[in-house]
């Protein structure tokens, strides 16, 4: 079954599924709550989406200026910088790097960098066991399932959906009270911090002017990650870097309200390097795999590359009534929503088109994206080029050089409409439809007995 026939499916089936989209639009309703009155701590919250909006296009239509001055000031500080042209790439540093330092254990602090190049199975083949420190990301590793938002990966699930999980996959977990179940996994997590050799992130900012990483987490994990195993290696797109250390004054706040509601995250966190002399914690080696996988080819394509912009909050996954109804699992990528719609087509190929069809177009999305990202319209231009892509049909291509004749003269569309009418009421007496290559995949038509114009003279409407 291809992705567009598994996205069908998996669409039918969650859509149907009561329970599940009661689960996700309370929780979705949560947030779409906290996000007014993250909003309202700001004086003006459409000036702050416009700076962030311009801070991400100026590190965008400089990119490669402002990694290359990135890369030095890492290096500066005694890090280590690797360019990875592709998912294999990125893979085979980090296993090479485990190998070579002999990591048998490694804990990652949420990353969709690393869920995007599937980073995870790669160190588990080299015999590293790994454990996510996110609290969300190790219910669902649990589970061996993915990340069902890219904020918020267990979203789907309940209380007892967690308990369930836990009592089946850990020793002595004995009632579901959510604290109890916090203290559970922060024991595990707690002995993997102290004996991981390698501690793997993500980046929310790659900080160009000072050569620093910066972090966002809500639960402290990332910092734990960072300070205790002896080797930190940062994996990142290119995209995330950002020209000066200022411009978190502006992007950290708008990431937490358009992410979650709040002011500002729990922990912010900046990384420059390696631990210096006379620092307590820290790693001694400090890597940073700079990841491309398809997004040179989407910055090259002025029309589009201000996707690029997108700092990962998931406010338009929160907005859209498609992600509501159908869930992170049926895209069957690593990112969801509108934005993984967009952007998926870019990096995995033409396969992923039938995405930009999941949407109604209504455009919260774009309301909603806090570094003003046009949303909709890239959803529409996916449109246009998967239609380029794809020759469809004969009867397809047919068809449609039939209906822009038809529409080019009224008197053609009124005749045809007389015409089709009397067809499609024939056709349903014999129990016929010749549209079922077309109706398969999309409502049948309820043809009408009269036309607009006939129903206006005869005053029916």
């Amino acid at each position: 079954m291809n992705p567009a026939q598994e996205f069908l499916r998996r669409a039918a089936e969650k859509s149907a599924d009561l329970a599940h989209r009661q689960i996700i639009r309370k929780n979705m309703d949560h947030y779409e709550a906290r996000l007014a009155v993250g909003m309202a701590r700001f004086a003006d919250w459409e000036s702050a989406r416009e700076q962030c909006a311009a801070i991400r296009q100026q590190a965008i239509e400089h990119l490669d200026e402002y990694l290359i001055e990135f890369e030095k000031n890492v290096k500066g500080h005694g890090g280590q910088v690797f360019w990875a042209e592709n998912s294999e790439e990125a893979r085979g540093y980090v296993t090479a790097l485990a190998r070579e330092r002999g990591v048998k254990r490694v804990v990652k602090s949420k990353s969709m960098v690393t869920e995007e190049i599937h980073l995870t199975s790669a160190l588990e083949q080299e015999g590293c066991e790994v454990l996510e420190s996110d609290l969300g990301e190790y219910i669902v590793q649990l589970r061996n399932e993915p990340p069902y938002h890219i904020v918020t990966p267990a979203i789907h699930l309940t209380r007892k959906d967690v308990f369930e999980t836990f009592r089946e996959k850990l020793p002595n977990v004995t009632h579901d009270d959510p604290a109890y179940l916090v203290s559970v996994a922060r024991r595990v997590m707690r002995e993997a911090f102290f004996s991981a050799e390698m501690g793997i992130t993500g980046a929310n900012f790659l900080v160009a002017d000072v050569g620093m990483v910066a972090i966002t987490t809500n639960e402290g994990n990332a910092r734990l990650g960072t300070a205790l195993p002896r080797i930190h290696v940062v994996v990142t797109g290119i995209e995330k870097v950002i020209p000066r250390l200022t411009d978190l004054a502006v992007l950290w706040p708008t990431l937490a309200s358009a992410a979650t509601g709040q002011s500002l995250s729990a922990y912010n966190t900046l990384i420059g390097g390696p631990r210096r002399e006379g620092e307590v914690d820290g790693p001694e080696e400090f890597h940073v795999v700079l990841v491309d996988n398809g997004r040179s080819e989407l910055l090259g394509d002025p029309e589009q590359r201000e996707v690029l912009r997108c700092i990962r909050c998931g406010a338009c996954l929160n907005n859209c009534p498609v992600y509501r109804q159908v869930g992170g699992h049926t895209y069957g990528t690593t990112y969801q929503g509108p934005i993984g719609s967009v952007l998926t087509p870019h990096l995995r190929g033409a396969e992923f088109d039938h995405l930009a069809f999941a949407s109604s177009l209504c455009g919260a999305c774009t309301s909603g994206c806090p570094v003003k990202i046009d949303l909709h319209r890239h959803l529409l231009q996916n449109r246009r080029n998967a239609v380029e892509r794809s020759s469809g049909s004969a009867w397809e291509r047919t068809g449609f050089r039939v209906w822009q004749w038809v529409m080019r003269s009224p008197r053609r569309f009124a005749s045809v409409g007389r015409l089709i009418r009397s067809l499609g009421r024939c056709a349903n007496r014999v129990g016929v439809d010749p549209l079922r290559e077309w109706t398969k995949h999309r409502s049948p038509l309820d043809l009408p007995k009269k036309s607009f114009r006939q129903m206006w003279r005869d005053g029916d409407v």
